[in-house]
């Protein structure tokens, strides 16, 4: 497809993917291919039977008895990634005895190279011969030994750097084992009974043999053996368990000797010319020989030695292996059905033992693994043996007998790191058999598991060179030219995978709504990004490394069996995974076996940093596919649980990915992404799945994507919240703009969440107290927070914001925008005027709050004066400077200012001006409103209706008050001009009397009070009377001397300081008068009368009867004249009283002095 029609039609739904990686325990690497192997003018078939690698030199054995040389070229140093290429050096022909080699001639059966001594032993055909290293020349005088059948058994317990003087081997000759040290010359060290020996494996003195029949286990050094168990289970004639003495006697030995062919170097020496002359071994010679591991491995089982003669052993290893097997459950497989094929094959066998191979090998210093079967058809068994010849261990099973078995991992061929220390790999047992598939038999090589008892079972590679097979039906396929063997040298093999996995990349993230782009979209490479491209390829090489000693050939060629590297192992599982839905979206990806393999590395121990960096790529891969699934799916036609999406988000969390890639994933929040400079950087492997998933996500049809469901949004929201707790963590990497996006992505996820919920049931969400949270506790990212909250209208979040950054100023211009209107979509600010205040009322930016108090104060007086006049306010002003600047900037505020200066401080300096502000407004209203003086006196006539008892006037105005602004000013002025604030409070009487002068009937408390200012208490108490009917008001005016009367009372009435009786008799007097003087004549009775007997001590008795009218009978005043009566009776008593006393005084006062007088005596004064 090209530009055109992808823009067109948009990205394909469906896309081609490769087959996943090689989920195996290990991948083929060629070594050499396609190696001619025959002579010239050679016509028969041939194949490789053995071969050796000893540092640059090849040795390959064929069939054709033939060793062919070749010579590695190195790579070019620059490219590590290159294998070395191998060139033909040279075709040596070996010298074997013609009458000693079977029939058909297996060719060259053995190549064993000692590299101390720079010698080679070459078995072929049954011949033994020597050569020197490395361009195999002939060695010891064209020494050979006819009639061998197997060539080894070095101690495999031994170190490069013990037996200095040569190196020893195991020479299998028919009727015997020779042990032989290789040196300068060869030298015997022992003879061994054992005849027909085809297989051994050495540990120590403890060796484990086979022949043609069964396996055994001998004792070395004291020249003992145990025979355990036969090669074929089927044969019931083989016995083992018995102890015997192998020890080897001289004259029943018969020299063999034979004629060397022609070919080759034509050498004709016998082995025994050179040892002849050796003589039996003293004992103390031999035991000083002795050597062995006394100590095993840590971790395995201790070897001890073999049992003596005189000690016979319970029953037979056969009898102790079958129980064994049947404990563990795991008993030898019955012989299978054959078909007819199968059986005419069974029939040309002459017997079930020659047809099957003993295969030894040692996978730990102290355990052999020996492998049993029926036939070369049937399944076999490989069963492990100590050093006792007890079965340890559970059993492996062979779907097929193996043509050969190797041991790789633990002690045999422990991987080489870079720093060339080695490493230990786990456990592997390697068998090359077939398996009969659909397109015929195939060779195979079986994968075993040793060291660990929950194996995952047996994994199977097919060789990659097939083999040869008949046409025919009935002919048995060709067997025997896979073999597997572990040899001298470490190849390290370079996986080109594992670096483009783990070396890290950039991630492009896409532009706006675009995902996918084209050649023309791509982002230029700049230097910097470019060097770091090439320092991580760097990086990457060095990881792919992997060492093996472990080769595998078959017809013509020969390939390493390398260990598939950790992570291509992980790897190719997890795309497994997702193989179904790379092809089908529709499909879903197999969360199990991700989370699987995810727990399969749960407690694997990193060794390397190889391994480290994989482990960190699988749990990133894994976890960034469980994530994004959960996003892509529909929940309502698939659902996840819990445990699941916990799993997705603490892998999520836990694996270190940087979260701007999981946010760049998301339509919505992918604008929240900040790369910085140097971009986001992670595992190369990672890029392909973020960009696919990317894609996806991005084809849900809306910006929302994923977050169309609340539990995605949960998801995401618990995943952001997760990694803001890592802030301050010094191992993250770009810190800034990763804590910066996550922010960001984190608000506006809170945004969307709170958004979405209030939309659609008009309450707040539990989201709002997390966006609240998010905001106080700080963001990084504050820039963007302000763009955020600003386009989705949420102003009261943003003061906010504004308040955890101390941005006093910002916090105040945002609730004001709100109060005047502006939408706050959250409409969360409430009572906001008041929240100015108390704002207000904690800074201190005297110009803030000369602002917004002042602001306040325009719009609500009473809260605006508070910002200036609170005295827990952090900043302290004077009334004045506030009276300025509200005469200034809200003239209306100024009347609640002085009143709070005036009654609630008690500053009566400023009573004038308050009193001048009353006077304004109540005068204004009365010369423009006929309404507000109908009030007034209709509210006099109201009250003059009232029949006593009755409130005073100012208590019956106070009850009926008009919500106007007037009417409360007039209360206030009333207060102020009754004297509320004391007797000394004075205010300028002549411009209030000018100023009411033309409302005196409108104002009649008024001109009562500032008539008792000016002494004129007859026309107050007048206006009192008549004027308003306020008798109470008037009883109280008389008794405190014409004090204040129109101002609110608490207790007990103060009396004026300065007035006396006397003044309060006159007052009295004046009332008495103007009562006397009320129209209505039963009012005017019931007055009199009340204030006579009330306060008739006031008064004086002559007096009050002259102006009592005649008409009045007695019985009127009867009180008053009681009272006055009963004073004039009480004073006259007192008054004699009083004079009795005072003549008693007297008298004391002339007795005192007459006595005084008599002590003093005469004195006689001369006139001068």
């Amino acid at each position: 497809m090209d530009d055109a029609q992808y823009d067109a039609q948009g990205p394909p739904r469906k896309r081609r993917r490769k087959a996943p990686t090689s989920t195996s325990s290990y991948v083929f690497r060629p070594l050499l291919e396609d190696i001619a192997l025959a002579p010239e003018d050679y016509t028969s078939k041939v194949h490789i039977t053995c071969i050796e690698l000893w540092e640059s030199n090849l040795y390959i054995g064929t069939s054709a008895a033939e060793i062919l040389h070749y010579v590695a070229i190195p790579p070019d140093p620059a490219d590590i990634t290159a294998s070395p290429s191998y060139i033909f050096a040279s075709r040596l022909q070996p010298t074997f005895n013609q009458t000693s080699a079977a029939s058909p001639a297996p060719g060259v059966q053995q190549i064993l190279v000692l590299p101390k001594v720079s010698k080679a032993c070459i078995l072929c055909n049954g011949t033994l011969t020597f050569y020197s290293l490395p361009e195999l020349s002939p060695a010891f005088e064209n020494t050979v030994v006819p009639g061998c059948s197997w060539l080894g058994g070095g101690n495999q317990n031994q170190s490069d750097d013990e037996d200095e003087d040569g190196e020893t081997v195991t020479i299998c000759v028919k009727s015997r084992i020779r042990l032989v040290r290789i040196a300068d010359k060869p030298q015997k060290i022992r003879n061994i009974d054992f005849p027909g020996c085809l297989a051994i494996a050495r540990r120590d003195n403890f060796a484990c043999v086979a022949d043609t029949q069964a396996y055994a286990l001998l004792d070395v050094e004291n020249q003992q053996k145990i025979s355990l168990f036969p090669i074929s289970s089927l044969d019931e004639n083989a016995a083992g368990g018995q102890v015997e003495d192998i020890s080897f006697h001289p004259e029943a030995s018969r020299p063999s000797s034979g004629v060397a062919d022609s070919r080759g170097h034509g050498r004709s020496t016998s082995l025994g010319t050179f040892v002849s002359g050796i003589g039996r071994r003293s004992p103390q010679s031999r035991s000083q020989e002795r050597s062995g591991r006394n100590t095993p491995e840590p971790g395995l089982r201790a070897a001890s030695p073999l049992r003596p003669p005189d000690r016979p052993r319970s029953g037979s290893v056969a009898d102790d292996t079958a129980r064994r097997l049947s404990v563990s459950g795991k008993p030898l497989p019955p012989p299978p059905e054959r078909t007819s094929s199968q059986m005419a094959v069974r029939n040309t066998a002459a017997s079930f033992s020659t047809k099957m191979t003993p295969h030894i090998c040692s996978p730990t210093p102290t355990e052999f693994l020996l492998t049993i079967g029926t036939s070369p058809e049937d399944p076999g068994v490989g069963i492990f043996v100590n050093l006792d010849g007890d079965v340890v261990r559970g059993t492996l099973q062979f779907d097929r007998y193996p043509t050969s078995v190797v041991a790789d991992g633990n002690d045999q061929t422990a991987i080489v790191s870079a720093t060339g220390i080695q490493q230990p790999q786990e456990g592997y047992i390697l068998a090359s058999t077939f398996q009969l598939k659909e397109d015929g038999h195939r060779e195979v090589i079986e994968v075993h598991r040793w060291d660990i008892d929950n194996a995952n079972g047996t994994e199977h590679l097919d060789v990659p060179f097939p083999f040869e097979e008949d046409n025919s039906e009935d002919i048995e396929p060709v067997l025997g030219q896979a073999r597997l063997r572990v040899i001298l040298s470490h190849h390290s093999t370079s996986f080109l995978e594992v670096a483009e996995r783990l070396r890290l990349g950039r991630l492009r993230l896409p532009i706006g709504d675009q995902v996918q782009k084209t050649e023309s979209d791509q982002v230029p490479i700049d230097a910097a990004e470019e060097k770091r491209n090439r320092e991580e390829e760097a990086f990457g090489q060095r990881l792919g490394a992997q060492s093996s000693r472990v080769v595998l050939w078959s017809g013509s060629s020969i390939w390493w069996l390398v260990r598939n590297p950790l992570v291509l192992r992980l790897d190719g599982m997890i795309e497994t995974a997702m193989m179904s839905w790379m092809d089908e979206r529709q499909q879903e990806v197999d969360r199990s076996q991700i989370s699987r393999t995810v727990s399969s590395i749960q407690e694997y121990e990193a060794t390397t940093e190889t391994e480290f960096l994989s482990l960190k790529y699988i749990r990133q891969k894994a976890g960034l596919i469980l994530f994004a699934d959960t996003l892509s799916r529909d929940p309502t036609l698939s659902s996840i649980s819990n445990t699941e999406l916990r799993t997705a988000e603490n892998l999520m969390v836990d694996n270190g990915l940087d979260p701007r890639i999981l946010v760049s994933m998301i339509p919505l929040l992918r604008e929240e992404v900040i790369e910085g400079q140097q971009g986001i950087w992670l595992h190369n492997g990672l890029i392909g799945v973020v960009e696919e998933y990317t894609q996806v996500l991005a084809d849900s049809g809306s910006v929302e994507g994923p977050l169309r469901h609340n539990d995605s949004v949960n998801m995401i929201k618990r995943y952001l919240v997760g990694w803001r707790q890592r802030k301050g963590f010094g191992s993250i990497a770009d810190e800034t703009e990763v804590f910066q996006s996550v922010d960001a992505a984190l608000l506006h996820l809170l945004l969307y969440q709170d958004g979405q919920h209030s939309a659609k049931s008009g309450k707040p969400s539990a989201a709002r107290a997390e966006l609240y949270s998010l905001v106080d506790s700080g963001v990084d990212c504050f820039g963007r927070a302000v763009v955020l909250l600003e386009q989705s209208g949420r102003l009261y979040v943003l003061s906010r914001l504004y308040q955890n950054r101390k941005m006093a100023g910002k916090v105040l211009e945002t609730w004001r925008r709100i109060i005047n209107g502006e939408e706050d979509a959250g409409n969360e600010l409430r009572d906001g005027e008041n929240e100015v205040r108390k704002y207000l009322a904690k800074i201190r930016d005297i110009n803030l709050i000369h602002e917004y108090g002042t602001w306040l104060a325009r719009r609500n007086a009473d809260l605006g004066v508070k910002v200036f006049a609170d005295d827990s306010s952090r900043v302290k002003f004077q009334p004045e400077d506030v009276v300025k600047l509200l005469q200034e900037q809200a003239p209306d505020a100024v009347k609640v200012y002085l009143e709070h200066l005036v009654f609630g401080k008690k500053k009566v300096q400023y009573a004038n001006r308050l009193i001048t502000y009353y006077l304004d407004s109540v005068l204004q209203v009365l010369e423009t409103s006929d309404e507000a003086r109908s009030m007034l006196g209709q509210s006099y006539e109201s009250y003059r209706a009232l029949q006593p008892p009755k409130p005073t006037y100012r208590q019956f105005i106070i009850d009926n008050a008009v919500p106007v602004a007037w009417w409360q000013d007039r209360l206030r002025l009333l207060e102020l001009l009754g004297g509320s604030h004391g007797a000394d409070f004075s205010y300028d009487l002549d411009n209030i009397l000018g100023r009411i002068e033309p409302f005196e009937q409108d104002l009649v408390p008024e001109s009562i009070i500032l008539d008792g200012r000016q002494g004129r208490h007859k026309q107050a108490l007048r206006l009192l009377t008549h004027g308003l009917g306020d008798y109470h008001t008037a009883i109280n005016y008389c008794l405190m001397g014409g004090a204040s009367i129109f101002h609110p009372i608490s207790g007990s009435l103060t009396p004026n300081e300065t007035s006396t009786r006397e003044d309060q008799a006159t007052l009295f007097g004046y009332l008495l008068t103007e009562f006397l003087r009320i129209e209505d004549a039963s009012n005017r009775v019931e007055r009199t009368s009340e204030l006579l007997e009330r306060f008739g001590r006031w008064y004086d008795v002559r007096e009050v009867l002259s102006m009592i009218p005649e008409s009045w009978s007695v019985e009127l005043v009867s009180g008053f004249l009681v009272s006055a009566f009963r004073r004039l009776v009480h004073d006259k008593h007192e008054g004699m009283v009083v004079k009795a006393l005072s003549g008693a005084e007297n008298l004391q006062v002339a007795a005192a002095f007459a006595e005084k007088c008599k002590i003093a005596g005469v004195q006689i004064e001369e006139a001068q």
